[in-house]
């Protein structure tokens, strides 16, 4: 995958100009916003959840290398091998060798976000297999040859008018009078194709939700069934995970799991919850004969012990997209790689640098939405403000911008000039917008004002303000 996050702007731009987006975009709302409100308030315990599941987490981050230890010892017990990638090149070429050791052909995918970070369908096809995404989006945009613009919806930025018109044009057994205007019919042609390619699939490659120390268990949720035929037809199944997956038991992913599809889809549980101990043993109906786990590293480790260790608490639910105004704006392909929204703002500097995608954490109004609907609190404006400080310090960010703040920080460490040039400049510009309240233009803000308008200052300074506030403290006292 192409990384674009240095194109960020002209990204952005190019979304704002695009109707059809912006339509989809407004879909948002309906379908996650008001349904998470509407289950957690059914939820009266849901903070107390929320304050569990991030104490589980922060405790598994805690003791990492002992907890994988853990798990690698309990999935080679039950007959599966676990596999350590430190970079996506290695994950890419462990899963290769796995395939070709049993000669396979055609590899079925549960939706994995860790497969797109590493970029496997195009390696993978780039060495003569054929990956198959089952989940739904995941198949639409595959067809499209498209990347996912939403973490839990990857096709939430396309309407159902483009959806027919990839079936038809790939669908070339489709009759030209066949109906699929609607959802339904779309989804039973999705369907038809699709079962055929979990029996002809070798290989079935999932991610993971959780991977469970206590018993060497992957558990993944989905609502369309595909991660559980993705596991259990092929002969071989393989789940491609990052390590801060790993949870101690499976008491503590189920009280997860309670925040979870809540947060993401405003559902009290996940459709389909399935969780995979090693390979089919002897009396069981079904199941791989071959069971991996390949363990990716990618930079989380990296993490460890600094101020963005809190990020690695994220269970991919999507909220603080769903919540993000810059998101609802431009969609996830703006952001220009795997990971959008604020959780994207902060993940992927840490994992490609902040030299190629520094705009991320720039492209946030700071209101705190996301950090309020996180359902493992994690703080994702402090975390953009450090990634700011690190642009900042490595001299990253434009140059307009390091001699405005400069400008600004000389008279802030003087606080006699500061006072002064206030007293004289608020006066100036309230003089200038008075007529309409607000500026439709002005020098040096027009990234803003292009937009929309600046409110003009109101009245007296806050520093004046503050002094008469004092003032009449020292009143009150006497």
């Amino acid at each position: 995958m192409q990384v674009t996050s240095p194109a960020f702007k002209q990204n952005a731009r190019g979304a704002l100009a695009d109707v059809q987006l912006q339509k989809a975009l407004g879909n948002v709302r309906a379908g996650f916003i008001d349904k998470r409100r509407k289950a957690m308030d059914a939820l009266p315990e849901f903070d107390r959840l929320r304050d569990e599941a991030k104490a589980i987490k922060d405790h598994a981050l805690a003791s990492l290398d002992l907890y994988l230890e853990a798990y690698e010892t309990k999935v080679k017990a039950s007959g599966g091998h676990v596999h350590w990638a430190a970079t996506a090149e290695d994950a890419r070429g462990i899963i290769l060798d796995i395939c070709r050791a049993v000669g396979a052909r055609t590899v079925t995918k549960g939706k994995s976000m860790i497969t797109e970070e590493i970029e496997l369908n195009d390696f993978l096809e780039g060495n003569g297999i054929r990956p198959v995404e089952t989940d739904l989006g995941e198949y639409i945009i595959q067809l499209r040859g498209e990347h996912p613009s939403h973490i839990i919806a990857p096709a939430v930025h396309l309407n159902k008018e483009q959806v027919e018109e990839d079936f038809r044009r790939v669908h070339d057994h489709l009759p030209v009078a066949r109906d699929l205007s609607e959802p339904e019919s779309l989804l039973a042609e999705a369907r038809r194709v699709l079962r055929a390619q979990y029996f002809e699939a070798d290989v079935g490659i999932t991610g993971a939700n959780f991977l469970v120390a206590e018993t060497g268990t992957s558990m993944i949720v989905t609502n369309e069934g595909n991660g559980d035929l993705t596991q259990v037809l092929p002969r071989v199944h393989v789940v491609v995970a990052s390590i801060e997956k790993i949870v101690p038991t499976l008491n503590d992913a189920a009280q997860i799991l309670r925040v979870l599809a809540r947060s993401a889809t405003g559902q009290d549980m996940s459709v389909y919850t399935t969780l995979s101990t090693g390979p089919r043993q002897e009396g069981d109906p079904d199941g791989p004969e071959e069971y991996h786990v390949v363990l990716l590293d990618n930079g989380r480790s990296s993490m460890l012990g600094t101020e963005f260790q809190d990020m690695l608490r994220c269970i991919r639910c999507g909220a603080c997209m769903n919540h993000c105004p810059v998101y609802h704006t431009v969609g996830g392909h703006a952001y220009g790689w795997v990971y959008p929204g604020p959780m994207g703002a902060v993940l992927t500097p840490s994992l490609i640098g902040v030299d190629k995608s520094g705009h991320l954490p720039n492209a946030s109004t700071f209101c705190g939405r996301c950090e309020a609907v996180c359902p493992m609190r994690i703080p994702l404006p402090r975390m953009m403000r450090h990634w700011r400080e690190r642009e900042f310090e490595r001299g990253l960010n434009p140059a307009t911008q390091r001699w405005g703040l400069g400008f600004w920080a000389f008279f802030a460490r003087r606080p006699s000039l500061y006072r002064l040039g206030a007293s004289i400049g608020i006066p100036l510009l309230s003089l200038f917008g008075r007529r309409k309240g607000s500026f439709g233009t002005l020098p040096l803000a027009g990234g803003w004002t292009k937009h929309r308008d600046l409110p003009s200052p109101q009245g007296r300074t806050f520093l004046q303000q503050w002094r008469d506030r004092d003032t009449l403290r020292q009143e009150a006292r006497t």
